[in-house]
């Protein structure tokens, strides 16, 4: 018995069969198997949660990040010290690019909007129907009306909100007041003037829904009195995460009388803010999980403890120090690993359904979840990113097995004298 025992390869069958079989304690264990169940479901929550939370962010981030660029430029090109009255020949030498989609002269401007129930204030932008269309955000979300014709006439096209604010439809008119209109001898006179509504879109952001409204560029450049002027060019190129490289490019042909930057420096605080409040998340989530380990080291040491006969018995057998270690090891693992496992799962169902699951806590609690007009979005979006995943999963086994290192020690090193003399 002595020969073979210490003949038996590392972690043979004899070792899972008593690993298993303290993991199912009998009635006078109940402590400690009702220890090994908090273990588990510790690590399970808190795999889950980590999962599910950095999916959340993730997916807040992404579709924040699509929707600001689907709406404005990549690349945005200014004039220096002047009026922008070459955009024409600008715009054209850019459009040139190779992986330029659009370079769209533009023209922005404060407003109140006013109908006959409601005032609000509003961003007027003033676009040509190419400009438009090259922005699949807007282009793609009409949800009444039409942008064909849409530079030719007078009509503009406003948010799905911002109509239900005004309480107007397409074809009704509302009025745009703008501060700045016209010079009088008794100073400056606010511009008013009345627009039929062409479009209604819902870009699925609320703040951009409650307040844009499109206008042709050629009648915006009338109504804010900038007669063949405009104030940037928006240009969009088909890969944004390499902007760089478009960035000097249309700094070498837009000329060195005109300024040039990009969508990282108009959004750098927003999304940077974002970036650390996702990075200290990941570290507090984390703790759930160091906790739940620190449970798997307590139940293991009552475990030794109330095993320690069992151990010099095995021992005097002719059981080496490393298969009682392993022994121990394979049990405590086993919660983790398992734990962690049902975890993952847990995490990837919750996020496949955590619309639905938000619509019904909703129902049942009778209160807005992921308000729009305070996150806004219109749905809660969760986006698992497979390396971030598999992070959060290595990371969760490799505290579970570390946790059960120094307990697993300690069984080896019972002596088994004094482990059945105190028995």
């Amino acid at each position: 018995m002595t020969a073979a025992a210490s003949d038996t390869k590392p972690f043979a069958l004899f070792e899972w069969m008593l690993a298993l079989r303290y993991l199912r304690a009998r009635r006078k264990e109940g402590f400690i198997s009702v220890i090994a169940g908090f273990s588990f479901t510790g690590i399970m929550l808190g795999v889950a949660t980590l999962i599910i939370v950095m999916a959340v962010m993730n997916g807040f981030r992404n579709e924040l990040f699509s929707k600001i660029l689907g709406l404005n430029g990549h690349i945005i090109v200014n004039k220096i010290g002047g009026s922008f009255d070459d955009y024409d020949e600008v715009a054209k030498r850019i459009k040139e690019l190779t992986g330029v989609k659009a370079a769209m002269p533009l023209i922005e401007g404060q407003v109140m909007v006013s109908s006959a129930v409601q005032a609000t204030g509003a961003l007027v932008r003033g676009m040509s129907e190419d400009g438009m269309r090259s922005l699949p955000l807007v282009a793609d979300n009409i949800r009444f009306g039409s942008l064909d014709g849409f530079g030719e006439g007078s009509g503009i096209a406003i948010g799905t909100r911002l109509a239900n604010l005004l309480r107007v439809n397409v074809g009704d008119t509302i009025t745009l007041v703008s501060p700045r209109g016209a010079t009088t001898p008794f100073g400056t006179a606010p511009r008013t003037k009345p627009y039929r509504i062409a479009a209604l879109f819902e870009m699925g952001m609320a703040e951009y829904d409650r307040t844009m409204v499109f206008m042709p560029l050629t009648e915006a450049q009338r109504y804010f009195s900038r007669g063949p002027e405009v104030d940037a060019i928006e240009v969009v190129v088909d890969h944004p995460n390499d902007v760089d490289y478009y960035l000097r490019e249309v700094k070498r042909v837009a000329g060195p009388v005109n300024h040039v930057s990009d969508w990282r420096a108009r959004n750098e605080t927003f999304f940077t803010v974002l970036e650390v409040e996702r990075n200290v998340m990941f570290i507090i989530l984390s703790l759930i999980v160091l906790v739940a380990a620190l449970n798997i080291i307590s139940g293991l040491m009552m475990l030794v403890k109330d095993k320690g006969r069992d151990v010099a018995i095995l021992r005097t057998m002719g059981a080496s120090r490393g298969s009682i270690m392993r022994v121990f090891l394979i049990t405590g693992a086993s919660i983790g690993i398992v734990g962690t496992l049902a975890g993952l799962v847990l995490g990837i169902v919750f996020c496949l359904n955590i619309e639905s699951i938000r619509e019904l806590v909703s129902w049942m609690t009778d209160t807005t979840l992921f308000d729009p007009n305070v996150y806004y979005l219109t749905r809660l979006p969760a986006d698992m990113e497979p390396r971030e995943t598999v992070s959060i999963v290595l990371m969760a086994l490799a505290l579970s097995i570390f946790a059960t290192l120094y307990p697993s020690w300690r069984a080896s090193t019972l002596d088994p004298v004094e482990a059945l003399r105190y028995e």
